[in-house]
Parts: C-alpha cells; structure tokens; sequence
C-alpha cells in the first residue's frame, strides 16, 4: 500500500488519467497541465484559484476612481463629462462613413408624427458643425466657464438638469420658429440657458450682471447676423428656458422647498414636451 499511495498521488486529482508531477502551491494536490493557473509562485488548481478570486479585495477601473476622487474635492465632473463626451463624438463625427452627424442633428422634420425621433432635441447638443473648429471650441470654452461657475453654486444634479432643460426648450424654440428642413446642431441653446440662469440668480442675489447682460445682448444680435448660419432660434429658446429654471432655483432655494422646486421643474418640463408635439395637433401644410 505504500507503494500505491505515492503511485496515486502522482495523477491529476481531477483527471486522473493524467500523470503528473506538478503540485498546487496552496493545497498540495497533483495537476495536470490543464488545470494548472500560473501564480507568483508556482502553479495554483482551478479551486483554489476561485477560492482566491472570491476573497480577492474589488478594484474599481481607474477612470472611475480619478472619477470619485476629483468628485470628493468638489470639481465640476459634470461639466468635464459634457466637454469630454461632446469632443468624443465630434472625433467620430469627422469619420467618414459612419455619418454621426446626420444621427444626432435635429430639424422640425423629426417632430412629426410618421417621421417622429424625438431624442434628436437632446442628441444636437453634443454634435457640432466640422466645417468649423471654432464652433465646438468655442462653445466647450463657454461651457468651461459657466459650467465651472454654476454647478459649483447648484451642485451636479441641478446644474445637469439647468443644461438639459435649457437644451430642450433651444430644440422646441427651433420647431416653432425655424424651418422645419434645417437641421442644427451644437450645444449653444444649452450653453445660452447657462447664461440665462447665471443672469437670474445673480440679479435676483443683488450682484452686477451689466457685462453677463451685455454679452447676451452681443451674442443674440450675432445670430441673426446673415451668413453666419447661427439658429438663433435655440438661442433664444435656450435663453428662455435657463432663465426660468434659473428663477425657480432661486425662488425656492430653502431646504423646505425643494418638493416645490421639483414640482416646478416637472411642470416645466411637461410644458415643453407639449410645445413638443406640436405636429401633433397642429399639422404641417
């Protein structure tokens, strides 16, 4: 029997066809090739290699963690996610072929009832026009500094919010003002609602915003200045909407109060989805 036992012991415990010589440098079984996992030091078996896993301590990628970390000391991270998503897609947008541009834009043509992509209103703020660098670094550098100065004073989820909302009512000015063939593209009407709402707060706070109101004035004049292919119609329907957003985070900034700011903010919301659906009830001739 003392000769049978070491005969045993030098087969694979899980396949014990296999001569082997090879032992599990933590439990001490016998494995073959196969089942041997390479580890710092000598082999380990398919069991303790699971056994390790599942103790082994979670990492987290580390984007995500720079992520958190830069969230801790109070960086604007939502402002740096909408600059780096909007770069991102403008990269793919000068790839031929994959025609990102003609995905994401948005016309009064995709708001009607048999042709209806109503996520276009929010998708033509991270697309810009290729023709011209000028427009998507100008409006990242305009969004950096407003970006900064907002969600540092709102905080993430509202100022998130204020860019989005402000987005959609510049896509709604767009259905209702503009030709319903042109498509535009950009995040200026959302960019514009940052302006709007910092106005706002900073008038109804008792602040000089004379220079903020004169460079609103100088940039809606420039939309409708011919050639330049400005939608001054987002603009203003952007201006519009941060501007009242602006106004009910400032009417109703006490800690009581935010089951009625959400209220608000809801039903402004549902006003724009309504103005919306405009070819719904109101066909295009």
């Amino acid at each position: 029997m003392s000769d049978a036992a070491p005969e045993r012991e030098s087969f694979c415990y899980r396949h014990p066809d296999r001569q082997s010589f090879v032992l599990c440098q933590r439990c001490g079984r016998t494995i073959c090739g196969e089942c041997q996992t390479p580890a710092p030091v000598g082999v380990i078996c398919p069991e303790c290699m699971r056994e390790q896993r599942a103790t082994a301590p979670r990492t987290k990628p580390a984007v995500l963690t720079r992520a958190r970390s830069a969230a801790e000391r109070g960086a604007p991270v939502v402002t740096y996610s909408i600059i780096g998503v909007t770069l991102v897609v403008f990269v793919l947008q000068l790839i031929p072929g994959l025609a990102v541009t003609d995905r994401l834009l948005y016309a009064g043509v995709y708001s009607l009832p048999f042709n209806f992509e109503p996520w276009r209103m929010l998708t033509a703020l991270v697309v810009h026009s290729t023709g011209l660098l000028f427009h998507v670094a100008l409006n990242m550098y305009t969004l950096w500094i407003f970006g900064q100065l907002l969600e540092g004073v709102l905080g993430r989820w509202r100022f998130l919010t204020l860019y989005l909302i402000s987005g959609f009512a510049g896509s709604v000015a767009v259905l209702w003002l503009a030709d319903p063939r042109t498509g535009v593209v950009g995040a200026s009407g959302a960019i514009f609602g940052l302006m709007g709402a910092f106005l706002v707060i900073q008038r109804r706070l008792g602040a000089n915003a004379t220079q903020l109101l004169i460079l609103v004035g100088i940039n809606l004049v420039i939309g409708f200045v011919p050639g330049f292919n400005i939608s001054w119609q987002a603009h203003l329907g952007g201006l519009i909407g941060g501007a009242l957003v602006g106004l009910i985070y400032v009417e109703t900034r006490k800690r009581d109060q935010r089951g009625l700011q959400v209220g608000l903010l809801a039903a402004l919301v549902a006003v724009l989805v309504v103005l919306s659906l405009r070819y719904f009830y109101l066909p295009l001739f």
